[in-house]
């Protein structure tokens, strides 16, 4: 008999041939596991609820439950079909022990289980498993080089605590000799004690004599004396017990110190390596939020909760219709002047942060239920203005301001709160002591740990960096129409945007304080934005406008590829390890050379004898000097501005001068004092003043990652009976207060590592890179350590070549070496531990002969100085590989599986 044929179709998913496993229920569509897998990690649908297909129906089958759960452990002939509370395991009919105890359905108790840790499911498939094929690959290859490493460390503790070992058995010898020795010491003198006891005894007996029987002969009587007594002969014994000699201090420390642990974070991805900016912002959803008169500043919850407030004292919170979820009555005044103020602020937890009618900080819980007084006002002269809690430390950030009555003039500060509510930092002036703020509105805080504030009154974005140290002011548009900033935030890329009152718009900078672009401008769905809050988890931007509206826009997406999951080598090479790398080591994700370089354009130095040394100020001006002049200049080659008291007549102009992230002239004069020249050409400051006749500073390079300045120092004295000078050098390095930190100046051998440093820069990494010249030999070498000292290498040229006579140099954004040679004529490049790889740049008629360089880390652009002409090239591009999607792409599966 045949059996008949029952035909059936699986149900497919809504965008493939694929079968249905899963069901978005926000969309809705019917997803395959790899099209579920795109849905949750694509930005646009990152928020969406993806639960599994049964699910959708809402039933679980015995056959089913017989699957995916075992049988009964204690009834083998039975399933599951309850789930026992209490003691959270599945029970079946039979399992009488737990009978008394609270039960539900297992389908019920999947429900409970399945809400309970949405969160943490959510985070596992739109994080995790998007991290997963970009750090995998990067720890496996740390398996092979991790037992190696363990057995070299393994060895050097071996030796130390050998070595310790023999340092104690030593100790213990010479202890118990010292010991023994004390004892001999003991009897020695019991010995004397006797001794002097029987002398004195027969003194007595003599002079009993002499007085009882009065002798009339003295002298006889003495000499009989003398013949009589012993000699004695009394000594001093101290105790030998001394461990001074015996055993080294230094030599205990160094076994105990030399092999150290260090502690390192949990491997992630830069940031950059993940995201990029779409070509254009994209709106998302808008909301109409009732119960408040324009929304001057908003706080996002998550990603449909959002907290709202006005300048009429109403805080609320809403959802996307935009109705009230609730209500907070007892926020803080903000009519009249303080209508622009960010008040509130939502931590980790997603509690509410604000400011109250009394000035005090509260927090109310998640639960709307619970308000405590997390920072109580007690200084009536100072007003908290604006609060900001930080993702990164847990710290609150909060503006004050203060109002001189007598003047009517106000001035401001920013105080940091660690999370037990202790006032950490105070940041108020800047490094000339003049107030940083007036009205501080808005605050926020960067990636890299810069403080950005809204300065309402004078109208002014202020940035500090971690420490306190100013950074810069950024005042509007270079068409110079002004700011008057309301709303500020930042986003993962660490712009920094900020709502214009002016131009009603929401302008973007890069974390240096560079307009980008107008993101958004007033429009018909937007109206005038106010507020801003950057929601850190879907990557959207949320904005408050005047109009009583809420918007929300997303202009960043996930790099496309690693959406597809391709390319996925190609980011490996941005991913630090924290305590290990710096975050700017990320630019290898982003940028790659090109070949050749191109020149952009030529400018001739007028007023001047060579360009034997240049500091890029900004895109468009430079500094400038030969044996005689300092001069500032812009592309036309005409001066702007000339120092007069520079040192490099002296000296021949080598790297006497560098600009700081203020673009602020630092250089030697002619007192050897290193001053400091303000970017308005006006006041001039000495900031390190030469009080050593004997060491004289050459070169000055200003750090931009630790904000220190490294100045290399040359000592000229002569051989005594030959007549003959020689050049001893070292590189010294000051903080931001001009206080010396640091000095470079031997090898781990005792010898010295300089001769005459004539330039000096950093690398991205942290080394110290000297141009170092002897003109006795007509040689030199570029020198390298380590940022703490240590020497890591010294490159004297190309191995085919005869050496090397190093002038300018510079590192560049890919941590590359670049150093002019004067013997061959052209700009050399190294890799950042001293390979060579190529000649970057020969003698050319534009150029000439090139002597300085100077490197423009916002326009990766080089600035090469030559006689009387400066050229700039550009070698250095974006990465193609991160936004190409046309090549190969890895297994897919077997990277997944």
């Amino acid at each position: 008999m045949e059996t008949a044929s029952i035909p059936f179709k699986v149900h497919q998913c809504s965008k493939c041939p694929g079968d249905t496993e899963y069901y978005c229920v926000s969309c809705p569509f019917d997803m395959c596991p790899q099209c579920k897998e795109n849905h949750v990690k694509d930005l646009k649908t990152i928020d969406h609820d993806v639960v599994s297909y049964r699910d959708k129906i809402n039933y679980i089958s015995t056959q089913e439950m017989c699957v995916r759960h075992p049988i009964c452990v204690r009834h083998p002939i039975y399933v599951y079909r309850k789930y026992c509370e209490p003691c959270q395991v599945p029970v079946c009919f039979y399992c009488t022990q737990h009978r008394n105890h609270r039960q539900s359905l297992v389908r019920r108790a999947y429900k409970t289980k399945r809400q309970q840790h949405k969160g943490t499911i959510h985070t596992i498939r739109s994080e995790a498993l998007f991290y997963r094929p970009v750090l995998l690959p990067r720890i496996k290859s740390d398996f092979k080089t991790c037992r190696a490493k363990f057995f070299l460390y393994q060895s050097e503790m071996l030796t130390k605590a050998q070595k310790l070992k023999h340092l104690i058995d030593y100790l213990q010898k010479d202890f118990m000799c010292n010991v023994f020795c004390d004892f001999d010491f003991k009897h020695r003198c019991l010995k004397q004690k006797r001794e002097m006891i029987i002398h004195i005894v027969s003194l007595q007996r003599y002079v009993h004599i002499y007085e009882q029987r009065r002798v009339i002969r003295p002298l006889q009587f003495l000499s009989s004396i003398k013949t009589a007594l012993p000699q004695i002969h009394p000594t001093l014994h101290t105790s030998q017990l001394s461990m001074t000699g015996s055993i080294n201090k230094e030599d205990v420390m160094e076994s105990l110190s030399a092999i150290q642990i260090t502690e390192r974070g949990n491997r992630r991805v830069v940031n950059q390596c993940l995201l990029k900016l779409t070509s254009g912002p994209e709106f998302h959803l808008s909301l109409t939020v009732t119960g408040v008169d324009r929304c001057y500043h908003i706080s996002c919850v998550k990603s449909d909760r959002v907290w709202v407030s006005d300048w009429r004292n109403k805080l609320i919170l809403t959802d996307t219709t935009g109705v009230p979820l609730h209500r907070l009555k007892e926020l803080c005044s903000g009519l009249c002047v303080n209508m622009y103020r960010g008040l509130h602020t939502v931590n980790s937890d997603c509690e509410l942060i604000y400011i109250d009618r009394n000035d005090n900080i509260n927090i109310l819980s998640k639960d709307m239920k619970t308000t405590t007084t997390f920072i109580e006002r007690t200084d009536s002269i100072w007003e908290p203005r604006c609060v900001y809690w930080s993702p990164s430390t847990g710290d609150l950030l909060v503006g004050m301001c203060y109002n001189f009555t007598k003047t009517g003039t106000k001035t401001g500060k920013v105080t940091r709160y660690n999370k037990s509510g202790q006032l950490t930092q105070t940041i108020e002036h800047d490094n000339t002591g003049w107030g940083l703020y007036r009205q501080p509105s808005y605050i926020t805080e960067n990636n890299n740990g810069d403080v950005v504030v809204s300065d309402y009154w004078p109208g002014v974005v202020v940035v500090t960096e971690r420490g306190g140290r100013h950074r810069f002011s950024y005042t509007g548009h270079p068409s110079g129409i002004g700011l008057q900033p309301r709303g500020i935030c930042t986003d993962a890329l660490s712009h920094i945007l900020v709502c214009s009152n002016v131009t009603n718009t929401v302008q973007m900078l890069d974390r240096d304080g560079q307009f980008l672009s107008h993101l958004l401008t007033k429009s018909q769905e937007m109206g005038e934005p106010r507020s801003l809050s950057y929601e850190v988890n879907t990557h959207r931007l949320w904005v408050g406008s005047r109009d009583n509206k809420v918007c929300v826009y997303r202009y960043i997406t996930r790099q496309d590829a690693l959406t597809d999951q391709s390319h996925v080598m190609e980011s490996l090479s941005g991913i630090p390890t924290p305590g290990t790398e710096k975050p700017q080591q990320g630019h290898q994700c982003l940028l790659k050379l090109m070949s050749p370089p191109e020149l952009l354009h030529t400018l001739t130095v007028r007023d001047g004898g060579g360009c034997d040394h240049i500091s890029c100020v900004t895109s468009d001006r430079v500094w400038v000097s030969d044996r005689n002049n300092l001069i500032l200049t812009d592309t036309t080659g005409v001066p702007l501005h000339l120092v007069e008291d520079s040192r490099c007549g002296l000296y021949d102009g080598k790297g006497s001068h560098t600009v700081n992230s203020e673009s602020e002239l630092i250089y030697i004069d002619r007192n050897c004092n290193i001053n400091k020249l303000s970017n308005d050409m006006k006041t001039t400051t000495t900031f390190i003043e030469g009080t050593d006749s004997t060491w004289r500073p050459r070169c000055v390079y200003w750090s931009p990652s630790t904000g220190d300045l490294l100045v290399g120092m040359c000592y000229n004295h002569t051989v005594t009976g030959k007549g003959t000078r020689t050049w001893t050098g070292k590189v010294t390095q000051y903080n931001q207060s001009g206080q010396l930190t640091q000095t470079i100046q031997h090898n781990s051998t005792g010898r010295g590592l300089y001769r005459q440093p004539l330039y000096i820069t950093k690398n991205n990494n942290g080394d110290v890179v000297v141009s170092d010249y002897d003109d006795v030999y007509e040689s030199g070498a570029v020198v390298v350590t380590e940022r703490g000292g240590r020497h890591r290498f010294s490159y004297t040229g190309h191995p085919s070549e005869i050496g090397l006579q190093p002038r300018g140099i510079c590192t560049d954004a890919l941590s590359h070496i670049l150093v002019c040679d004067g013997k061959t004529e052209t700009v050399q490049m190294l890799d950042k531990d001293g390979q060579f790889l190529s000649h970057l740049l020969t003698k050319s008629q534009e150029m000439g002969v090139p002597r300085s360089l100077s490197y423009d880390v916002n326009t990766h652009r080089l600035w090469v100085g030559s006689y009387k002409k400066v050229c700039v090239y550009r070698y250095i591009t974006r990465q193609d590989a991160l936004t190409d999607g046309h090549r190969p792409r890895p297994d897919g599966g077997a990277m997944f599986r």
